[in-house]
């Protein structure tokens, strides 16, 4: 599980690299302009960074399940040759399909050079070529399922056979699927909803939307999900959140002793 998390968050670092430095330039510049292969470079990381996220947490689903459903037999399940092959499976299949996006679209002819947006992104680049995309179109939508949809289909199945055990199981069984399983479940709700958002923005006309909330929901699953997934699974540790709670009741026994002495003066 921590090679998993581990990987799932070197992905999130990755992600906020490909924007922050881009968008920090842009808010420092009076001109608002990227060259084109920064543009392409850009785009590869941000569509990477969300495959990736979703093969994650597809993987560390499948993960829970063979500790939740057949604790007996994880460790012989699931070992270092297999936790490899899984951490391949998370990278190099959305590199690949990524990297042919990108090098579709780099290879397109453009009419114009404005994007009505704060990053670059596939979509957007694709809607200012001067001819025909249809190649490009039907490569985005198998890859975009294959990116997505599979892994939200394995997700879906894992939960259903760890929802069954729930139900057959103990109060214990429930128990540690319930604190095993929140993370996962905030975490990838979390991400689904820019995901989703960001493709409502792409694929159909917003503008009745406020500008500032558009900008936001667009940043959100780029900016919000790096920082909330070590909240969460840091606070699921017991030694974190032990020593979280150690200071937290810290402070307060300092508020009330200070309190105490103001009132005898």
């Amino acid at each position: 599980m921590y090679l998993f998390l581990c990987s799932l968050f070197v992905n999130e670092l990755y992600g906020s690299t490909g924007l922050f430095p881009f968008l920090l330039l842009q808010i420092l510049s009076d001109i608002h302009t990227v060259s084109v292969p920064f543009c392409f470079l850009q785009i590869f990381c941000v569509y990477l960074y969300g495959s990736v996220e979703f093969t994650n947490l597809a993987v560390m689903s499948y993960d829970r399940y063979l500790a939740i459903c057949y604790p007996l037999q994880y460790n012989t399940q699931m070992t270092s040759n297999k936790v490899a092959f899984l951490i391949a499976v998370i990278w190099l299949p959305p590199f690949v399909a990524v990297f042919v996006t990108t090098s579709l679209s780099a290879s397109l002819q453009l009419c114009g050079n404005i994007i009505n947006k704060v990053y670059c992104d596939n979509y957007s680049v694709i809607k200012l070529a001067c001819y025909d995309t249809r190649v490009n179109n039907i490569y985005e939508l198998v890859a975009a399922s294959l990116t997505v949809c599979v892994p939200v289909s394995v997700i879906f199945y894992t939960y259903m056979k760890i929802l069954k055990v729930c139900f057959s199981g103990s109060k214990q069984t429930r128990q540690k699927a319930v604190s095993t399983c929140t993370p996962h479940l905030a975490s990838l709700i979390n991400f689904s909803f820019g995901v989703f958002f960001e493709i409502l923005q792409s694929r159909f006309d917003m503008s009745s939307v406020p500008n500032m909330l558009r900008i936001f929901l667009s940043l959100y699953f780029l900016t919000c999900q790096p920082l909330f997934n070590p909240v969460m699974y840091g606070l699921n540790m017991s030694k974190i959140c032990f020593i979280c709670k150690n200071l937290l009741l810290g402070s307060a026994e300092k508020c009330r002793s200070s309190n105490r002495f103001v009132q005898l003066e």
